[in-house]
């Protein structure tokens, strides 16, 4: 089985033409690509779909643009890779799209095959990271709540021992003065 299989890729473009341009150039990927025609549909796929990786969407869009767009898939969805892919390249709105919605990359129209491919890939093998990074985060604290457990009882045997001894020693000097006060000719 391909690593690439089950791997869903949401486009949101309110272009035909794009949105089947990008499904063909990923046909020979095994991956799963679902298209959207506005970022109020893509929403309702995002809720509909489970793991979806990667949400690639237009820049410029009628209603919701791609920025606020992927602002809202990344306060529901914070996991997913999110890309812009837009001919518009007015730096200051690069910079605004990357720090709103989290953008892991910016790539402009017309785009190339094989960098957005690799692009793609490299996204993918950050969300892998990131999720084995969560699960040995999860792993972490179920350690430490383990520790933090056994830590605590072993601080109630500690005390329950020291009690003992303390009693121990109690018992042990007063045998002593018992023994110290009788007579020697008993």
């Amino acid at each position: 089985m391909s690593e690439t299989t089950n791997i869903k890729i949401l486009c949101v473009d309110d272009e035909k033409n794009v949105l089947r341009a990008l499904t063909r150039l990923f046909l020979d990927d095994d991956y799963e690509i679902i298209s959207a025609l506005s970022g109020e549909e893509g929403l309702e796929i995002l809720d509909q779909e489970k793991d979806v990786r990667i949400v690639l969407s237009d820049y410029r869009m009628p209603g919701m643009n791609g920025v606020d767009f992927l602002r809202e898939v990344c306060q529901r969805y914070p996991e997913t890779i999110r890309m812009v892919l837009s001919g518009y390249a007015d730096t200051s709105a690069v910079v605004a799209a990357i720090n709103e919605g989290q953008i892991y990359k910016f790539i402009p129209k017309p785009w190339d095959d094989n960098e957005l491919r690799e692009t793609i890939q490299n996204a993918l093998e950050l969300h892998r990271l990131q999720e084995k990074n969560r699960q040995l985060m999860r792993e972490l604290q179920d350690s430490n709540e383990e520790l933090r457990l056994l830590n605590d009882n072993l601080e109630k045997l500690v005390e329950e021992r020291s009690a003992k001894v303390i009693m121990q020693d109690t018992a042990l000097r007063i045998a002593r003065n018992v023994l110290h006060s009788l007579s020697l000719a008993v």
